[in-house]
């Protein structure tokens, strides 16, 4: 059986000796067998109505196709995620495949986070009722476009063509809930996550960081194959991206761990 070595990296909250706090980034190597893994492509759409977000997207196709290559090859199982395009994959076995599963419901008393006086910030614990979600480090009031569109609409009817997928033994699906019944009945505990974009669809799509994470899912960000909706004309008034660090950062403080590809490219 393959197992896959993870460098996860989070940032944790520490007070110092001079009884300061701070955010300190802490790598932790993982232990992951790859029949226990599955990897997530997020909305990889063929098209985007913001041509900068076209544009930086495509020097990420190959490295990501190339992470989901050796992945695949390892036995790590793949899930193609492009919201909203289903029909264009009727009758492909790979949608076919998702759907003899049948979708989970949600569950009642899911795991909340911790508070920000909390030491368990960046991990799940399952006491109280209310989740600790901060708001996200950029602002992106005007869609977060980098090229002046105002005007947000569908641009996309599949998956970009630049992303395999194997017929045989992946799965397409754009629901939360078959998407982790599909994870169960597999015995998957490990979903790793790539994709656009950061602080919009990788975070809160039904089948993405936040509500995986509520469902128990241990996830995992892929965070050199990743990319936000964010301008530098909005706060906090930083390059693009170092706007996507900071969305990375806060996913790693509140949600989940990253990792870079070349922990499935070794």
């Amino acid at each position: 059986m393959t197992t896959l070595t993870l460098n996860l990296r989070r940032q944790i909250l520490t007070t110092d000796d001079g009884g300061y706090r701070h955010w300190q980034s802490v790598t932790e190597v993982a232990e992951q067998p790859a029949m226990q893994t599955a990897l997530l492509l997020c909305d990889v759409w063929d098209s985007h109505w913001c041509r900068g977000a076209r544009e930086r997207l495509e020097p990420l196709l190959p490295k990501m196709n190339a992470a989901v290559h050796a992945a695949r090859d390892a036995g790590v199982l793949i899930i193609h995620a492009p919201s909203d395009t289903m029909p264009f994959y009727s009758g492909h076995p790979a949608r076919l495949r998702a759907l003899e599963v049948e979708p989970a419901e949600p569950e009642s008393g899911l795991p909340v986070f911790a508070t920000a006086d909390d030491s368990l910030v960046g991990s799940i614990f399952v006491s109280g009722d209310t989740e600790y979600d901060p708001p996200l480090p950029v602002d992106t009031a005007d869609h977060g476009t980098t090229t002046a569109e105002n005007d947000p609409y569908s641009a996309w009817s599949r998956q970009h063509p630049a992303i395999d997928i194997d017929a045989e033994r992946d799965l397409i699906s754009d629901e939360g809930g078959r998407v982790i019944a599909c994870l169960q009945v597999r015995g998957i505990d490990r979903l790793l996550i790539l994709g656009v974009h950061t602080n919009m669809c990788v975070l809160h799509r039904s089948f993405a960081i936040k509500q995986m994470s509520r469902w128990g899912m241990r996830m995992a960000l892929l965070r050199d194959l990743t990319d936000t909706m964010y301008s530098p004309a909005r706060p906090p008034y930083v390059s693009h991206d170092e706007g996507t660090r900071l969305v990375v950062e806060y996913a790693e403080k509140f949600w989940c761990p990253s990792l870079e590809s070349i922990d499935l490219l070794r």
